[in-house]
């Protein structure tokens, strides 16, 4: 599982955008199993999950529960398959008394947990999650957390992660890309980052401390 790091502007949802195939880079190619995601859309989505911290794949009236049962339509899965997965993640995002009410009566946090399930019902390879923890409460973000971290570890399902949150990042990444001005500055273990930029006087800086010291380092603002 991967995370993307950077201050607002250094490219993070652009990149993530590119991995999904929504934009065209303007130099240099991106190749994700095999495959453009920009130029072979339509077979690439297939395999990818993405959740948007700002955007909404859920039909605003109805409730989640028939967004389910759309996507499983417009992804053409089996129906046991379906119901075997559906079912996982009612009980694993704890939506089971939410999944039925509209998704415009559901709070900020119990509609990100919707909107997990609703990127996951087709079982993709890979899922791409900008900023999912934005703007939750800290009950909220446990449970996502925690599911993300199953996912990834029980169902081989390659996680990337952008977000402002250190905490998503210490609790769910071992491996972080930081990002400054659209250039790549680092990529490598979590681990090595708190090594390198840890106060030698305090060992255990927080990954806010580490990271706010690697790019007065990189002088990037």
């Amino acid at each position: 599982m991967s995370a993307t790091y950077g201050p607002n502007g250094a490219g993070k949802s652009t990149t993530t955008k590119i991995m999904c195939g929504i934009l065209n880079p303007t130099s240099g190619e991106c190749i994700i199993n095999g495959k453009v995601p920009y130029k072979q859309r339509k077979d690439y989505v297939k395999d990818i999950g993405v959740v948007f911290g700002q955007r909404s794949q859920l039909w605003w009236d109805v409730p989640p529960d028939d967004s389910f049962y759309l996507l499983r339509d417009i992804y053409k899965i089996p129906k046991s398959n379906f119901e075997e997965t559906r079912e996982m993640l009612i009980e694993k995002l704890n939506i089971g008394e939410i999944v039925n009410v509209p998704t415009r009566q559901l709070s900020l946090g119990q509609r990100m947990r919707c909107e997990i399930a609703a990127s996951l019902i087709h079982m993709p390879k890979i899922l791409f999650l900008d900023e999912p923890t934005i703007g939750l409460d800290a009950v909220s973000k446990i449970t996502v957390r925690k599911f993300i971290k199953e996912l990834n570890e029980q169902y081989g399902t390659t996680v990337l992660l952008t977000t402002h949150d250190m905490q998503d990042i210490e609790a769910l990444t071992n491996r972080i890309i930081l990002i400054g001005k659209g250039k790549l500055l680092y990529d490598g273990a979590l681990t090595d980052v708190r090594k390198k930029y840890s106060s030698k006087s305090n060992e255990t800086s927080s990954i806010d401390e580490v990271i706010a010291k690697m790019y007065t380092d990189m002088k990037i603002e």
